[in-house]
């Protein structure tokens, strides 16, 4: 699969540039956007007056398929896409709220079973697919069943069903090697050099995605939402707060890094508008983010007090996070089970400290360019509305019986030492990269 299916970096869009406050003025607008032609209010009395520019693709008569609208995002999509007239199907495992809005059908199956998915597929014009296994940890196989084998087996069944459009959602974790991104656009999609399991599963799932573009009348386009967040979200606005509470979540290098985010709202409308816009965005890959970077303290200690949390003041190193990550992650899984309950996810993981430590914002220009499109929330707006959430929606006091990193950095040392002397641990230096991505790519 060729890379040059990705979209490219704008020419002249560096990795290093001075953050730009075109977010603000432009997501700031919450009734209308005068600055746009033909702008239109969504339907939905729900989502408070978000808006988009009028489309390209009308779904009129439309039957859209979501996959993973279990997720806060997947189920934000559908509901977006009813509020512009498609008829909309959610495909997951198990029963979802959004399938009991009229207009919503529901079809319950696996996104690796080509059975359920051709039923699920049956009637459909087009697709946002969502469905992925989301983890800091996990095992590389699960990781490329979910991920690469479920899109792979997604895409064949859609071009088998005669399906003309497919949004594929994405990451841009993809396209992070570890080190700062600052003002860069989509950049290549790249499994070798992506961060972890999860990335660079994503990765190689991207690239396929991409490589099927243009096959049997098939269009499909990529969307990279980065770190979505709004009310009720459990995934990050509550686990920081819980975490924090627990001590699990330290500023790194006091939370100066400086990083994009984007707020639910957005996010959906921006997925649905590449639907909208697939005849122009086809064939590539566009980041997605509200356009203001905001040091990733703050956005942290926001979403504490927000959630009615204390917000974390304790920092450490960067360097001292991702080398403690590297440890916990290779233990975790051999660690007394009482250490492990919580949200089941180790308190640090390398791939945790390097987008804690580093900055990562995008370059907007592009996406909106080619979608036609502003944010309708700003960060401040999401705020607010995240407070009122929580101000009716009080969380209780939660015990995540889980320990603090200082207390599993210590057990993970003993562990450590212990496993190594038994050949439990894997050896972190020769990780099997070659193989692994051969098995990708055998994937069929």
């Amino acid at each position: 699969m060729s890379e040059q299916n990705t979209s490219p970096s704008r020419p002249g869009a560096g990795r290093h540039r001075a953050p730009e406050q075109h977010g603000d003025a432009a997501a700031s607008r919450p009734e209308h956007d005068a600055g746009v032609p033909g702008a239109a209010r969504i339907a939905d009395p729900e989502r408070g007056g978000a808006t988009a520019t009028e489309g390209v693709l009308d779904g009129a008569g439309r039957t859209v398929l979501v996959t993973g609208a279990s997720g806060m995002l997947g189920g934000d999509v559908a509901r977006v896409l009813l509020a512009r007239n498609w008829r909309v199907r959610v495909f997951q495992r198990g029963h979802v709220a959004v399938a009991e809005r009229k207009g919503v059908d529901e079809v319950l199956g696996s996104i690796t079973d080509p059975e359920d998915v051709a039923r699920a597929l049956d009637g459909v014009d087009d697709v946002v697919h969502l469905a992925a296994k989301v983890s800091f940890t996990g095992d590389w196989d699960e990781f490329v069943r979910v991920n690469v084998t479920g899109t792979r087996v997604l895409l064949c069944q859609a071009q088998n069903a005669g399906v003309k459009n497919v949004v594929f959602v994405s990451s841009p974790s993809v396209a992070h090697a570890g080190v700062s991104i600052e003002g860069a656009g989509a950049e290549p999609a790249n499994p070798e050099t992506a961060r972890g399991n999860y990335a660079r599963s994503k990765a190689a799932a991207e690239l396929l995605a991409l490589g099927m573009d243009g096959q049997r009348d098939l269009k499909v386009a990529a969307v990279r939402p980065h770190i979505v967040w709004g009310p009720g979200d459990t995934q990050l606005v509550e686990r920081v707060a819980d975490r924090a509470a627990a001590g699990r979540m330290p500023n790194l290098d006091h939370g100066a890094a400086m990083i994009d985010t984007t707020y639910i709202d957005n996010a959906s409308e921006g997925i649905v508008r590449a639907l909208e816009r697939i005849d122009v965005v086809h064939g590539r890959a566009l980041v997605l983010t509200n356009g203001e970077p905001r040091p990733v303290g703050e956005l942290i200690a926001r979403m504490c007090r927000a959630t009615g949390s204390e917000a974390p003041t304790r920092s450490i190193p960067g360097g001292v996070a991702r080398l403690a990550g590297k440890v916990i992650e290779t233990v975790w899984p051999h660690l007394p089970a009482k250490l492990r309950q919580g949200d089941g996810e180790p308190p640090m993981t390398e791939f945790l400290a390097e987008q804690l430590s580093t900055a990562h914002w995008f370059d907007q220009r592009e996406t909106r360019e080619l979608l036609d499109w502003t944010p309708s929330v700003s960060l401040d707006e999401g705020f607010s509305r995240l407070a009122a959430y929580y101000q009716d929606h009080p969380r209780p006091h939660r015990r995540t019986g889980s320990v603090s990193l200082d207390r599993v950095e210590d057990v993970a040392d003993e562990q450590r030492a212990r496993a190594e002397a038994s050949s439990v641990a894997s050896d972190s230096e020769n990780s099997n990269l070659a193989t692994d991505l051969q098995s990708v790519r055998s994937v069929e």
